[in-house]
């Protein structure tokens, strides 16, 4: 008797520990990371009460962050800060829903940024990035062959163990059923972030992302979109970087810093003037961005100062969404950083639908890279990588299938290297090119 009500207890215990999980939309995931405090994220189903428990790797001492309650109208999202964290550790986690342990059979774990200024030489930093992710959704789909796939993309990026993920913009695709609502756009992150091939990805490396058009409106979408304050609204909610907009201007810009790296992750749509616009001012970035842009990298010791952006900016070529369609703003810009002598500077990119390194050579000084890194899961535009004339793209760099990039930084504080690789879908290296400090002005 006494075995037969044992049995039935663990028979209970486990239908309600499952229940918990079949609670659990997606995620969790980690956002932001900095020396003390550290972003995480999930998602349920329905309205649920979430918290997480975590501990330094190796320790039996345990702590628990706070309880959030997850709602309809925040899409059944929260998002924990941990704080008072100690810097440089590995921890160490585990998602509770209503009281109740999630079990993953994947690792779940984050790290705190080191403190190494005036104590040693910089980390060795591993940066995951890509752009457009376009996952099937055959409700709402164009009638006809699937436009994503190799979703197995997201398990040969997390097989490289990188420090943190850059999204570079398209991170979802927004379909002519999600642009006018932000229930639509909420819906539209919900599918695309739960599919199983991420999950891994998502909950131990650190994820930080900008936007582009797909994932801020319909297709080439600028300024004038109507719903953009959903689009912003529901950015945040998806994302965990650490602060939006700059000076007192809301938009998805921001900044962060990793080990001697400073990122700029920059927004192409908010102060967008249409493509289509002939006459008057035309800008991308606009006035306010740029002036924000050229006082942070000026302001920045940083060894590389990375700008993150949607749209390629040194490629020659004026057509689609290039930089050069927009002349006056684009030259604006890299003036501004000639004229400031800034060292370091490196862009990376996405949108075009296929990947090329380009060296853009400036009257003496070092020339400005730029990584474009696409597409993850969406369609290659094979034509347009063999055909369109770009006279500064590093020879051997065009690829033009689904792929992924990783930028490793190593050496001493002083010798620092940068190496830009690219591999396929399952994670075989297509090519690599590798550039001292001494090559980007130091």
């Amino acid at each position: 008797m006494k075995r037969m009500i044992l049995l039935i207890l663990l028979v209970l215990a486990f239908n309600q520990i499952k229940a918990q999980k079949e609670l659990l939309m997606s995620g969790p995931m980690l956002g932001y990371s900095e020396m003390r405090e550290v972003l995480l994220w999930v998602q349920t189903k329905q309205e649920a009460e979430v918290k997480f428990e975590y501990w330094k790797q190796g320790s039996n001492l345990k702590y628990f962050s706070e309880t959030k309650r997850t709602g309809y109208s925040d899409g059944f999202i929260a998002k924990i800060k941990l704080s008072n964290l100690e810097p440089g550790l590995i921890y160490e986690y585990a998602l509770y829903i209503n009281n109740k342990k999630i079990n993953f059979d994947y690792p779940l774990k984050f790290q705190t940024q080191k403190l190494w200024q005036y104590r040693e030489d910089p980390p060795t930093i591993r940066i995951a990035t890509g752009s457009c992710a376009y996952i099937n959704d055959s409700l709402y789909d164009r009638p006809g062959k699937p436009y994503g796939g190799d979703y197995q993309i997201f398990n040969s990026i997390y097989s490289k163990s990188p420090d943190l993920m850059l999204w570079l913009g398209d991170n979802v695709y927004y379909r002519e059923v999600d642009w006018y609502s932000r229930s639509g756009m909420i819906y539209r992150y919900t599918h695309s972030r739960a599919i199983p091939e991420l999950q891994p990805l998502l909950a131990s490396v650190h994820n930080y992302a900008i936007w582009d058009d797909h994932d801020y409106g319909p297709n080439n979408s600028d300024k004038s979109f109507r719903n953009k304050d959903d689009a912003l609204n529901v950015f945040q909610l998806f994302w965990g970087n650490p602060s939006y907009g700059f000076y007192d201007e809301d938009c998805a810009a921001t900044m962060f810093n990793w080990a001697d790296v400073d990122f700029f992750l920059l927004d192409n749509r908010w102060f967008r003037s249409s493509n289509n616009k002939k006459f008057g001012e035309r800008e991308i970035l606009g006035k306010k961005q740029i002036d924000w842009l050229i006082n942070a990298l000026t302001f920045s010791e940083a060894r590389f100062k990375i700008i993150v952006i949607g749209g390629q900016v040194l490629n020659p070529v004026d057509n689609y969404e290039n930089y050069s369609t927009y002349p006056e703003e684009k030259s604006e810009l890299i003036n501004s950083i000639t004229r400031e002598k800034i060292k370091g500077v490196i862009f990376i990119s996405g949108d075009r639908h296929f990947s090329e390194l380009t060296a853009f050579p400036r009257q003496g000084t070092y020339s400005l890279l730029d990584f474009t890194v696409s597409p993850l899961t969406s369609g290659p535009f094979a034509e347009a990588c063999q055909k369109e004339n770009n006279y500064l793209r590093v020879s051997g760099t065009c690829y033009d299938k689904r792929n992924f990039g990783m930028i490793e930084i190593s050496g001493k504080r002083t010798e620092r290297m940068i190496k830009f690789l690219l591999f396929d879908p399952n994670g075989k290296q297509i090519w690599e090119k590798s550039y001292s400090d001494f090559d980007l002005g130091w």
